[in-house]
Order: C-alpha cells, then structure tokens, then sequence
C-alpha cells in the first residue's frame, strides 16, 4: 500500500535513555512502514543539550510555535547524581520540559490510558480523571542559592517607573538555603481560560485547588484569576451544559478526589500537577499508561508520555538483556502528534493512521498481550502473557497493518 503523505512536518525532540530505544522503535516498526513521515528533528539528549549549551531545547520549542505541533521524547534533568554520571556535563542544565513550558505557555493535559481489564486502586473510581497542569512558573523557573552565614534575605521589585518594593523574606543565625519563584498574570490568566475551555469541549467538570490560606497573594492571585475568568467568560456556558466549576483548597481537594467517582479535569499549579498527575496515573494503572498534551493558548500543542526515561532499564538495555519496558504513552504521543497534524493540514488520512495506531495498541492489550508493568494489575480470571518489548511492538504492529489493510 502507499504510504500515507505529509504536507507540514511536525517537531520531533528525540530524548534519553530507555524512551530514545522506544522511540526509535516506534517509528522503525510503527510509523514508518506506513506514513511517509516528515519531521523537523531536534536532539534534546542530555549530552547533545550540553553541547548546545541547551540553545537546542530553544531552538525545538521555537520550532513548536512555528510549525503548531511536536512531539518529545522523555528526557533527562540532572541533579547532583546524574553530574556524576555524566561528567562531561559542563552545567547542572534545567528541566527541558521547564524550558519548553516556558516558551509555549499553555497547559499540560495528562489523562490516564483506562482498560477494562485493569481496575483503579481507588474502587470508586468509574471515568478517568484528567489532570490540568500549569506549565509555566512556580519552582521550574525559580532561583536559589545557599548561604553560610548570618544575615538578611530581601525581596526587592523595581519597576520600569523607578517604584520600588521591598519585602524581608527572613532573618537567619546561620547557614540558611533560599528560593524565590515567579508566575505572571498572563499566564495565570492563559491557564485559566485553557481549564475551562477544555471542560467544556470535554463536557466535564472542572475542579480547581491550591492552598492560598497559607500563600495569601501567590495563591490568592490564582484563585482570583480563575473566579474572574469564570464569572466574566465562561458562568453562562457552563450552566448551560450543565458543568460545574469548583474551587477548594487542595488538602481537601485531594481527599474529595479520592471519595468521587472521577471523570472531571482537575486543575493544579505546576508543581501540584506534576505529582498528582503520578499519583493519579499510578491509581488508575501505570505511570506508563498516562498521556500528556501541553496546549498553548494559540493552538498550538506538544504531546508527550508524562513518565521519565526509564533508567533501570536502559542499564539493562545495555547489558544486552531484554527489558518489558510499557511504550503506550509514547506510542499515544506520536498518535496524538500525527492526528492533530493531520487535523491542521486537512488530512483525514493522516488522522485516521493516528486513531488506528491507538486503537491497534489498545486492542493488543486487550487481547491479553502487554509489558510486564501491566501483568501484575489485571483482574483475576483475565488471561495475560507478559512480553519483552520489541515483542509487544509487533503484536501492535501487526494488528495495525491489519487495520490499514
């Protein structure tokens, strides 16, 4: 059969360890036998960023912006253990992920893979539950240092008029280590109107948390933003549909979660999102199983698995042995990439290949063949046989050509 054509090429930022193997998989044995893929290629491994100096991670979230759609690899950030590792890093360079948000603003979407045969740890749980993730600020664009002595940290804002604030964060008898963070009103405000546009395109719920009885104005700045948006902008659709937006703070939001039924958009602040997208991805299954698409609020939109690169197995990997490593949310990366390039060029072709390779992937699982991650969650009764990953590859790669026949 011919291979189905591209008009625009998407971004494609190759990442690290275990998740680079998958992904050079997933195109060899899923993608390119049947597309004639185009793609603007961006290598953000952590040797190559360094190199660059990270002006490659830059130079792939700019290409984002211009070309509309990407999808990225897992990537490393280093920390102390991993400078060790690779000591031919000249800079403990931040989070890619951190870099590219910044750029691209918008809001990460992550939502778990649900399967019949799989049951939440949270028994009441009946629908997915998807996560709303700032992606700009807080801590991931942060700055610290470490001081040694005694002394008097301030926070001093001048602004372009020559005005001046000035706040005392503390004083210390000693050794002390400090952190000061940032959001901007725009993109709190992008944040917002994302969440809620979204509930309404998905018909859902939208909840909304964090903790501004304790941080008063960063919180109270959130909150504020939200309640405005809502009341100005979206009240009158929402009560229309029959949607409900509630905001709580997120100790009693997380204890709500756990008792509800699920199937609404939970919307946190960046960190916030960030651990509960893993503890939510968990209870419903499998970090490995957790989608995410970061939209920006000109449309433009990055998809990715939520997970790391998967270290353990990568050492593995290079040992020579097998690893069952889960590919599903890269694999759901690249469908979710491919469909909305194909939805932006008018390619009906090109988004039903994307909607095949989900569903061949899903049907494999179904079918009782999956990665060993998955082996252990399954209902009693249901029948499943573990496989290494290339296997699992194959099995989905035949069903797709049987899809595409």
């Amino acid at each position: 059969m011919d291979k189905i054509k591209m008009t625009t090429p998407l971004v494609e930022m190759d990442g690290d360890e275990m998740t680079r193997v998958l992904w050079a998989w997933i195109k060899e044995k899923l993608i390119l036998p049947f597309v004639d893929l185009k793609t603007e290629y961006y290598d953000l491994g952590l040797l190559h960023r360094n190199e660059t100096r990270d002006q490659v991670t830059i130079d792939a979230a700019n290409a984002t912006k211009r070309l509309g759609v990407a999808v990225k690899c897992a990537t490393i950030t280093p920390n102390r253990q991993r400078m060790e590792e690779y000591p031919q890093l000249t800079e403990m360079w931040k989070s890619p992920n951190g870099t590219i948000r910044a750029i691209l603003d918008g809001t990460a979407f992550r939502a778990p893979i649900v399967l019949p045969m799989i049951h939440p740890v949270v028994k009441n749980w009946e629908a997915p539950i998807t996560i709303a993730r700032h992606a700009y600020g807080d801590m991931y664009k942060a700055v610290d240092m470490v001081t040694e002595e005694p002394g008097t940290a301030t926070l001093t804002f001048k602004g372009e008029s020559g005005a001046e604030k000035t706040l005392t964060v503390q004083t210390v008898s000693g050794p002390a280590v400090w952190q000061g963070q940032h959001n901007t009103e725009k993109s709190i405000r992008a944040f917002a109107r994302s969440c809620f546009q979204y509930a309404i395109n998905q018909r859902q719920d939208l909840w909304f948390s964090t903790k501004d009885t304790i941080s008063k104005v960063y919180d109270g700045e959130f909150k504020r933003i939200f309640e405005e948006e809502y009341e100005t902008t979206y009240k009158v659709e929402f009560e229309r549909l029959g949607l409900t937006y509630f905001y709580t703070l997120i100790d009693d939001a997380v204890a709500r979660v756990i008792r509800s039924r699920g199937g609404f958009i939970w919307a946190l602040k960046n960190y916030d999102g960030d651990v509960m997208s893993d503890m939510v991805a968990t209870a419903f299954g499998s970090l490995a199983m957790m989608t995410s698409v970061l939209v920006s609020p000109d449309g433009t939109m990055e998809f990715e698995a939520s997970h790391g690169t998967v270290t353990r197995h990568y050492y593995k990997y290079l040992k020579g042995e097998k690893t069952s490593t889960n590919p599903i949310a890269t694999i759901f990366a690249w469908s979710g990439g491919l469909k909305r390039r194909g939805e932006l060029d008018g390619l009906p072709e090109l988004v039903q290949f994307g909607q095949a390779l989900e569903d061949a992937s899903l049907e494999t699982l179904k079918d009782g063949v999956m990665t060993k991650d998955l082996l252990g969650l399954v209902e009693p009764g249901f029948q499943a046989r573990g496989v290494d990953s290339e296997e699992f590859l194959d099995e989905i790669a035949k069903r797709l050509a049987d899809k595409l026949a």
